[in-house]
């Protein structure tokens, strides 16, 4: 039993060693990004292969499967201790990005949690610390979906529909996430936040377990035979969520990248004070955060998908969208409200709106 669960502890350990590594020697492609650096006032670039370290990443997930080296199960069998090792890395890694760093005058708690680096880069620029975690966090929550649907397909004759339906939602939302990588240098994560605990001990243990909770739960649970209409709507629940998120992010990185372009269409309609410009139609006329709407109704769409919506566990997912993103909102306005002033004055009379359109 101990020596299950030193293999699990360091399985997250060694998985973290071989992204790392992958993104190191995969071909990339330099990005030039949004965030100015603070010293020099240069844009940021990066060197982005994500695609192609998840795609690496999967194929070597399978051969261990096919040579019997590694069950393809293996991450659900070690699902705790693997947990336990993430948490214990995040802290280390946290601890690390922080106390390295000299203080900028807050608490340290505050800075702790923050973060006192806006964008640390390393090997000069060849690795972005922000980058290297999102795309940390993607992979392993890939082989936990992979792992725990292979355990449910091995220890069920009668396999659940909306389960593979939920991992196949999740499976998407890795794969258009790296597939689409350039456009979130243009998010708030890149723009506003730091690394710290928060977004460190985030990405190496909370992301790539958590995302995943609906399927811990219920990968050990029986077909509950919903019908195959109420799959379909929650599938499409999902695609609802994500048309909304995806297309909004794609609108702003097209606004930003490509000026008056139209996008699905859409000839960006804008206010202006003459220095900056706010896009006030399409998918940022229907509020000002529609992206954090479709990112809950994706969650809420896996959380239904594996039937069993009575489990509470299964809507940490979607519920921790809503408390982050909620509190996302109210940082984001105050940032804007600094950063543009009169004109978001003008902005927020133009898209009344929040989040939700024609309620909040």
């Amino acid at each position: 039993m101990m020596k299950l669960f030193i293999s699990g502890f360091f399985t997250p350990w060694i998985a973290y060693a071989i992204i790392i590594l992958l993104h190191v020697i995969l071909p990339g492609k330099w990005i030039k990004g949004y965030v100015k650096n603070d010293k020099t006032g240069e844009t940021l670039s990066y060197r982005l292969n994500g695609i192609f370290v998840l795609a690496v990443s999967i194929l070597l997930w399978a051969a261990l499967g096919l040579l019997n080296w590694v069950p393809f199960d293996w991450l659900y069998q070690v699902r705790w201790s693997s947990l336990t090792g993430a948490l214990v890395l995040g802290l280390i890694f946290s601890f690390a990005m922080v106390l390295r760093r000299p203080s900028a005058g807050k608490p340290f708690p505050v800075e702790f949690w923050l973060g006192r680096l806006k964008n640390p880069q390393f090997k000069n620029g060849r690795i972005d610390a922000k980058m290297w975690l999102y795309l940390t966090g993607a992979v392993m929550l890939q082989l936990n979906v992979l792992s725990f649907t292979a355990h449910h397909i091995m220890t069920h004759e009668d396999v659940n529909p909306g389960f593979i339906a939920g991992a196949a939602m999740l499976t998407w939302f890795l794969w258009e996430y790296l597939y689409f990588e350039k456009v979130h240098l243009y998010t708030y994560d890149f723009i506003a936040e730091r690394v710290g605990f928060k977004l460190g001990f985030g990405c190496l243990a909370f992301y790539p377990y958590f995302y995943a909770v609906s399927l811990w739960t219920t990968a050990d649970l029986p077909n509950p035979r919903l019908p195959l209409w109420a799959t379909v709507c929650f599938c499409v629940l999902y695609l609802f969520g994500w048309s909304l998120a995806r297309g909004a992010n794609m609108q702003k990185y097209y606004f930003k990248t490509r000026g008056d372009k139209k996008f699905l269409g859409i000839k960006p309609e804008t206010i202006s004070d003459g220095k900056h410009s706010l896009l006030v139609n399409g998918f940022w006329g229907l509020s000002r955060h529609v992206n954090y709407l479709g990112e809950i109704l994706e969650g809420c769409g896996i959380a239904l998908a594996a039937g069993y919506p009575a489990i509470w566990c299964v809507w940490l997912y979607p519920l921790y969208y809503i408390g982050l993103l909620f509190t996302r909102q109210m940082d984001d306005d105050k940032i804007c409200k600094a950063k543009y002033g009169e004109l978001w004055d003008r902005y927020t009379k133009k898209v009344k709106y929040r989040i939700i359109p024609f309620i909040y």
